[in-house]
Formats: C-alpha cells, sequence, structure tokens
C-alpha cells in the first residue's frame, strides 16, 4: 500500500446526544458525541463503568465479529459498533468521543440515519492534521466459506463500494446488488438509512440467547416467506445497501481512508474484519519502508 493523498482531519463543532432501546440488552441508552482534538481518532467511553472505561475505535481492539463488530474485553466492552463508526466514517468525521452508558449503542431502527442527523445538527470542524488517504497497488482478495472480499486499486482518487447480496435460491430475500461511490452526501442520502435485516428464521434463536427482547418487526427489517413482516423496504435492494454500511463501519477501524473499489460478495463482519487486519499489515510494513528510506 502507498500513501497517495490526505485531507484535513474533522471533528464535530458542538456535542450531541442520541437516546433509544438498545437491540442486544433491550435497555435504555444514551449515546453522546462529543468533540475531540486532532489525531485522536473515535473512543468509545462506557460511562457506565467506574473508572470509565475508554475504548478506542481501532483493528487492535476487536474482539467479536459474530452477527456484529465488538471492540474491548469485558466488562470495558461495546458490541453493534458499526452503524455509529459508518455514521462518523461516511460523513468524514475522524475524531470524536462517542459516550455510552450501556455496552451498545441504541438500536434505533436498524440503520445509521439518526446518527447521521444528530452528526449534522452538530456541525463538523475543520482540523489542522492531516488525514492520510492509502492505495492498494494490486488487487487485495480474501474469500471463505463461499464469501469474497476484495480491494481493486483505481486511477483516481475516489473510494466505491459493490456488494452482492445472495442467499440462495429458495431465500425470502431476492438476489440483489449494489454499487455506491462514497462521500459524505450519497452516504447520508443512499446508504445511511438502510437497516439492520435478518430472517424470520434466525429471530426464535436470538430470542432463545436473550437478544432483542423489546424489539419488534417494526424496528428493523425481518424477512418472512412473502417479503419483509409489518414492515416496508426504503429501497428495493436496501438488504445490500445495509451491508454496505455495516462494511463502512467495519472498514473505519483501519484508521485511514482508502481509495480502490471494494467489491463484496456474501461478505460480512467476519471477512470484514479480516480484510481491515490485512491492510493494516500492509500499511505497517510500508510506513516502516519509508520510515528507513
Amino acid at each position: 500500500m502507498r500513501r497517495q493523498n490526505y485531507r484535513q482531519q474533522r471533528t464535530i463543532a458542538r456535542a450531541a446526544e442520541v437516546r433509544g432501546i438498545g437491540f442486544l440488552t433491550g435497555g435504555s441508552v444514551r449515546l453522546r458525541f462529543v468533540p475531540a482534538p486532532p489525531g485522536s481518532g473515535v473512543v468509545f467511553v462506557r460511562t457506565d463503568l467506574r473508572p470509565r472505561a475508554q475504548i478506542p475505535a481501532h483493528i487492535c481492539n476487536v474482539t467479536g465479529t459474530q452477527r456484529r463488530t465488538t471492540i474491548g474485553h469485558a466488562p470495558a466492552q461495546v458490541g453493534l459498533v458499526e452503524h455509529v463508526l459508518a455514521a462518523l466514517a461516511g460523513l468524514h468525521i475522524d475524531n470524536c468521543i462517542v459516550e455510552l452508558n450501556a455496552p451498545e449503542p441504541p438500536g434505533l431502527d436498524g440503520s445509521a440515519l439518526r446518527f447521521v442527523e444528530a452528526l449534522g445538527e452538530a456541525g463538523i470542524e475543520l482540523q489542522p492534521e492531516r488525514r492520510d488517504l492509502w492505495c492498494v497497488e494490486s488487487p487485495v482478495k480474501l474469500q471463505t466459506n463461499g464469501a469474497t472480499l476484495s480491494l481493486h486499486p483505481v486511477e483516481t482518487a475516489g473510494f466505491a463500494v459493490s456488494y452482492f447480496l445472495d442467499y440462495g435460491p429458495t431465500a425470502p430475500i431476492i438476489r440483489q446488488v449494489h454499487t455506491q461511490t462514497i462521500t459524505p452526501g450519497s452516504f447520508a442520502h443512499e446508504i445511511a438509512m438502510c437497516r439492520t435485516f435478518i430472517l424470520e428464521s434466525e429471530v426464535e434463536e436470538l430470542r432463545r440467547l436473550g437478544l432483542g427482547a423489546r424489539t419488534t418487526a417494526a424496528d428493523l427489517l425481518i424477512f418472512g416467506r412473502h417479503g419483509p413482516i409489518n414492515n416496508k423496504v426504503r429501497f428495493a435492494n436496501e438488504p445490500a445497501r445495509h451491508k454496505i454500511l455495516d462494511l463502512i463501519g467495519d472498514l473505519s477501524l483501519l484508521g485511514a481512508d482508502l481509495c480502490g473499489h471494494i467489491v463484496a460478495y456474501r461478505s460480512g463482519h467476519p471477512l470484514n474484519i479480516e480484510l481491515v487486519r490485512t491492510l493494516f499489515r500492509q500499511m505497517t510494513t510500508s510506513s516502516v519502508r519509508c520510515a528507513a528510506a
């Protein structure tokens, strides 16, 4: 990998708050976005623990990828961070403290929309330090259990994601694809409002595990044999778009901007995080070479 360019780092101009019910615990959750100094990155702070626990949102702190991305070690841990991280990364907000009084953010409607709205209301502030833009010089490809994820170099400095969703010919969710060039504007209008989805067949297993006790079909997309139950999709390919939302959140754990074209087929959090680890190793090696030169 190589550094191709940079932009100015950004934070929010003032604090913003979002409240809601946690999908996992069913508890009432208060999340507060707070401005942070240049170079500090995104840091989750568990205000319900004594002493308060600070958990930097970085690939080195990822401890779980089963159905969601988790950072930190219990009890100083936060799960389901990808929607908050997607909102911050999608809007190019690099430095922010995320205060939480629970081990998860509020689930809201399963999208990043309310987070994006709160951050927009807070305003954006430019900062003097640089945010590096990294590019790959040859494709990076990963594959596991029938899923593939790859990052391809491009001639321009842009960043795009294509997601191919395929649960099989008999699944209640039809095969679908979405490609999006990612900018703050396109993220806010095309991706941020796309919601978490699960299959009706998965619901009972989650209930058995004690998850989603206060979550209903109106809170996210539950697909039955004939489509969404008690709900309507916001886009015909909303599930594929939500997968892009998750991917943007997971990629933000790299701590740098990327240029290139990501192509994903049936990829989820485990493969997303493995790509971030691979890119982080390449970035670290490249930085060592540059320092030695």
